[in-house]
């Protein structure tokens, strides 16, 4: 069987979002609007490609997404994709030049059938890169890639853990895998049974901020407003640039169906907050805040609580905590609610072994800009934290 990758056709997006539903492994960040809330956003190029059956028995073919063929129909059936791979262009003079699969996700990556047509997109993908002259690859996985112990696919582990890519010369590969999780909890169709299997000590501290008239609203982009002025002073007293207004937007308004704001508030005022993501019986949290000078009114733990009777009304059957470094207070807090811990698998290719963001140097660097970033005002990073979001993958 030959195999035609190419770039996904707006009329393939249906046959896209249909197989990333229906396989089983696949995760919200690889669904196909997020082509549109990243380039409505940042303005980054995507190259979002797609693995079907050739017509004709043609061979495989390399075509970039800023120079696909004429649209063609629409041949995408159940049974016809095999894979897909969603890639993002981030290009910056300081923070690197890389295809990140996804950026600002926990994952995105290799979805496919088999283990060739993984191999297939992840080669596809390296020239991709070798053609647009960026010398890193990022894939975030929820699962190995079953491709790497193909024989021929990759040589003799180096003295970094790095392999030689056999088929596509001059690259290496690592993966990354352990201290970076994703916390998930299984989840009861009764959020009273959810509440009674916790510690005494959470539930009391799940009813104090209850008890002290602290309320928690759902929306969508009606509660925008309220989450982002939260989201902005944590990201500014976390010492990280925040995402654009925008970007939240987007999401919002591609998501609808999918995306949620919850806002906790206490006499009217926005104290924490949080977006979440349904896909596939899970819903998401990736990301949440709240204010420090609120905490001794805990409304982070009336926050959780919130998304998680929700998630048992809504009938989802997992609740994704997201990421998190073992041991740290985030694991710790997550830990606290049931969570456990389930690897992510980041693979970094490098052209050569070079990375224009690795090193101990840069790793300082930003550890001094955080801690100056702390001291700026809220407003300031408002304005200047998108401008530098937009160019930072994690």
């Amino acid at each position: 069987m030959q195999v035609d990758i190419s770039p996904m056709q707006e009329n393939q997006r249906l046959g896209w979002d249909r197989f990333a539903t229906d396989h089983g492994n696949g995760c919200p960040y690889q669904l196909s609007a997020w082509t549109e809330v990243i380039a409505r956003s940042y303005s980054h190029d995507t190259d979002y490609f797609i693995a079907t059956i050739a017509r004709g028995g043609s061979e495989l073919k390399l075509a970039h997404v800023n120079e696909a063929s004429e649209s063609r129909p629409d041949s995408i059936g159940d049974n016809t994709v095999l894979g897909i791979l969603p890639l993002v262009h981030i290009e910056h003079w300081l923070f690197g030049n890389s295809l990140v699969s996804m950026p600002f996700c926990d994952a995105g990556g290799v979805l496919s059938t088999d283990g060739r047509v993984e191999r297939m997109l992840v080669e596809h993908g390296l020239r991709s890169a070798d053609a647009l002259h960026v010398p890193v690859l990022e894939l975030r996985q929820y699962h190995p890639l079953a491709c790497l112990d193909d024989e021929g696919f990759c040589g003799e582990a180096s003295q970094h853990g790095q392999r030689e890519v056999q088929a596509v010369p001059g690259w290496r590969v690592a993966a990354i895998a352990g201290d970076k999780v994703r916390m998930l909890l299984g989840l009861p169709g009764d959020p009273d049974a959810l509440m009674q299997s916790f510690k005494a000590k959470l539930r009391s501290q799940i009813r104090k901020p209850i008890k002290d008239g602290l309320t928690v609203k759902v929306g969508g982009v009606d509660l925008l407003d309220d989450f982002y002025g939260v989201f902005a002073a944590n990201m500014r007293d976390l010492g990280s640039p925040v995402h654009s207004k925008r970007f939240i937007r987007q999401v919002l308004l591609r998501f609808a169906e999918k995306a949620s704001i919850f806002v906790v508030y206490g006499k009217s005022v926005p104290m924490a907050c949080s977006l979440t993501l349904g896909f596939n019986g899970t819903l998401s949290n990736p990301w949440a805040s709240a204010l420090r000078r609120y905490s001794e009114f805990a409304p982070n733990m009336l926050l959780y609580w919130a998304m998680l009777e929700y998630a048992c009304r809504q009938g989802y059957r997992t609740f994704d905590f997201g990421r998190s470094t073992l041991d740290e207070g985030t694991y710790r807090f997550k830990e606290q609610w049931g969570a456990k811990p389930a690897p992510l698998y980041w693979y970094k290719f490098s052209r050569n072994g070079r990375s224009s963001s690795e090193g101990a140097s840069a790793s300082r660097w930003m550890i001094r800009a955080s801690e100056c970033w702390k001291r700026l005002p809220v407003p300031v990073t408002r304005v200047l934290g998108p401008k530098i979001r937009r160019y930072i993958s994690l």
